[in-house]
């Protein structure tokens, strides 16, 4: 996943060809090489983060930079500039917590607050890596609204937002803390059931849908019939993202062309 390009310009301590501001004014020649060294490779991570378009690279550059400062500030050596080179790590830090939650904004889809396909990346890896590792089931479920395009055409595109939201609030607060929902695309969402065989799976849809039927979805005081249809596989192991996700395609499907309103599980 990307940023924008417009990155504001890194600035983490003075450079080293420049007066370094720390106790009184010490020139550049004053300073331990190791100093030295260090505002010159502070300036290197500075221009690769300018050159980067991934906060995980971001992120990463800036885990090096900040053990690089904390090494100095411990360093006797250095002792000179340790009040430039502590603001550096304190900037550091405070530029690596504002990456850290601009990567969770990146993966959630604004509308619902589920995660979005860059998310779904994420936790496939995640998720996959767990069950091979441990032996253990990863079910995976396609999720589509029944008939959205018609809510759109009679009630408008806000009202299919609504039952999007509607639909993914209820999803948020019935799975597992586990689980991990993502909008797929559309009306679909996508739903990782780790640790659960398919008919584990499927009893926690039909609990979905009876949720649903129990929190019926009102927009401007009309309470509009909402169901979802949904196919579900396991994945086997080793198996890619790609496949596994086809698979449960095909069974969703075979929930719509039985009926809508159904639960499809293709092994």
């Amino acid at each position: 996943m990307h940023i924008s390009k417009e990155k504001p310009i890194l600035r983490l301590v003075k450079s080293a060809t420049r007066p370094a501001a720390a106790v009184g004014r010490v020139e550049p020649a004053q300073l331990a090489p190791r100093t030295n060294a260090y505002y010159q490779r502070i300036e290197a991570y500075a221009r690769k983060i300018r050159r980067s378009e991934d906060v995980n690279d971001i992120i990463r550059i800036l885990d090096e930079a900040l053990r690089e400062t904390g090494e100095l500030r411990s360093d006797h050596s250095t002792r000179l500039a340790r009040e430039e080179v502590m603001r550096a790590e304190h900037r550091i830090e405070e530029l690596k917590r504002e990456m850290e939650e601009l990567r969770g904004l990146i993966h959630v889809d604004h509308l619902t607050g589920a995660m979005n396909r860059g998310g779904l990346d994420q936790a496939f890896r995640r998720e996959t890596a767990h069950a091979d590792r441990h032996d253990t089931p990863l079910s995976i479920a396609l999720i589509d609204i029944d008939n959205f395009k018609t809510l759109n055409d009679v009630h408008g595109h806000q009202a299919g937002d609504a039952a999007l939201v509607h639909l993914s609030q209820i999803m948020m607060k019935s799975l597992r803390p586990g689980d991990s929902l993502v909008r797929f695309g559309g009306e679909e969402f996508l739903i990782l059931f780790p640790h659960s065989v398919l008919e584990q799976a499927k009893k926690a849809l039909r609990r979905l849908q009876d949720e649903l039927a129990r929190l019926p979805f009102t927009y401007q005081g009309k309470t509009l019939g909402l169901t979802f249809s949904a196919g579900i596989t396991v994945r086997k192991p080793g198996e890619a993202q790609a496949s596994v996700i086809g698979r449960a395609d095909q069974a969703l499907y075979e929930a719509k062309r039985a009926g809508k309103h159904r639960v499809v599980a293709i092994d």
